[in-house]
């Protein structure tokens, strides 16, 4: 890993940049994920451009990050986030989209996830990382798995959803 570029097997990691506005409108306004997101609503371009502007903040100030997963073309094909960041405790939540479903299934987001670990690691010193999985997505369980990350308890009827509520897994790695 190259931790000065970001960059790993087929993926780099960049900031949000003005240029994403769009792109970010598109994802976070996709009902399609905001299960995964926990969105209830669309979010504005006004509202968006704040954010990007103001996501130069460091991480040790804004307790979270957000970065733009590149494929080799320069494609912004997803985001990594680090959420709930506890400097004391040495960990953060870790969250990851691969938007287009054509690029799912290309290890992308395995390199991605390689590279967070990596970097959470060396670059910020955390100790661990963890992830919520909502109980249907065997996809992302798989990847986080595959990834070093153990089942470390279920949240039971955490999620509510139109067909009723459904658990929510912890997935956590020790680095």
């Amino acid at each position: 890993m190259n931790t000065a570029s970001l960059t790993y097997g087929q993926v780099r990691f960049r900031p949000l940049e003005p240029e994403d506005l769009e792109v970010l409108y598109l994802w976070e306004n996709d009902p399609a994920i905001w299960k995964v997101s926990n969105t209830l609503a669309p979010f504005s371009r006004f509202i968006l451009k704040q954010y990007i502007q103001e996501s130069h903040r460091d991480i040790f100030e804004a307790k979270q990050l957000r970065l733009i997963i590149e494929n080799r073309a320069g494609k912004a094909v997803g985001a990594i986030d680090l959420f709930d960041f506890e400097p004391f405790h040495q960990r953060a939540g870790l969250g990851i989209l691969i938007y287009d479903p054509a690029d799912r299934g290309k290890g992308l987001a395995t390199d991605s996830l390689q590279l967070m670990i990596r970097y959470a690691g060396e670059t910020l010193g955390l100790h661990q990382l963890y992830a919520n999985i909502a109980a249907d997505n065997p996809g992302s369980v798989q990847l986080f798995e595959k990834a070093g990350f153990q089942l470390s308890g279920t949240k039971t009827d955490w999620l509510k959803t139109p067909d009723g509520w459904m658990d929510e897994m912890i997935y956590q790695k020790i680095l």
